[in-house]
């Protein structure tokens, strides 16, 4: 589902440098995007502060990409963040800045985020930050095609997100977390116990961003909003 994650998260909170910062690089890309095709409520400012006004990810505060990401996955992550399955580790800091937002919201409140989310389009491809072999990267992905497919497009009854599409340095950045348990070590968090687990194979810093690389060159299959 800030640092949150698309997965993944749908706002998060800043100090006051971070949301001026964060404020100013907003507005300098949205002057050269689109109008955007669907206008974030005004309770959800937060969601937009962070993530982008078409919810496209923003380096500077972690928050990862939501756009192009299922109904099904962003209120999975919510719930999370809600149970304390994300958020509540020390190391999780991107996570402890999400984490506040999905617990103020009420049902509706929900809701109406995540029914903003998903109707926000993708707009091209996420920009290449990460450096890593993709051919080897290709060899580590193998044993992730079960859960989340060749093409990354992700599995919902595995409860497993799609892959293609998302920021890489928030990719790292989350199989990183999964490495250190501060992510998916949480009573109760089965999903993320299983990745955990399988996050075994990646042995090192470079064995994340190789197979991150491979990740990267996977086409984002458009996703049925529910």
């Amino acid at each position: 589902m800030g640092r949150l994650a698309p997965t993944f998260m749908l706002a998060g909170v800043l100090t006051l440098s971070g949301l001026a910062a964060a404020t100013a690089v907003g507005a300098a890309e949205n002057t050269a995007l689109p109008t955007p095709d669907v206008l974030a409520p005004e309770s959800l400012r937060y969601c937009v502060t962070c993530h982008g006004v078409e919810l496209q990810g923003n380096r500077l505060v972690d928050a990862p990409r939501l756009a192009g990401l299922p109904h099904w996955y962003l209120e999975r992550q919510m719930q999370a963040f809600r149970a304390g399955w994300r958020g509540a580790h020390a190391e999780d800091r991107n996570g402890m800045e999400m984490r506040p937002q999905a617990v103020v919201l009420n049902a509706a409140g929900l809701n109406e985020a995540l029914d903003f989310a998903v109707r926000v389009p993708v707009r091209g491809r996420a920009p290449v930050t990460v450096a890593g072999d993709a051919a080897r990267g290709r060899d580590l992905y193998a044993g992730c095609i079960a859960c989340h497919g060749t093409n990354g497009e992700g599995n919902e009854s595995l409860s497993a997100p799609p892959l293609a599409g998302q920021n890489d340095w928030y990719l790292v950045t989350q199989l990183q977390n999964f490495r250190t348990g501060a992510r998916g070590a949480a009573a109760g968090d089965t999903q993320g116990a299983l990745m955990g687990a399988s996050v075994a194979v990646l042995a090192d810093d470079t064995a994340v961003a190789d197979v991150v690389a491979y990740i990267t060159t996977l086409e984002q299959s458009p996703q049925e909003s529910r």
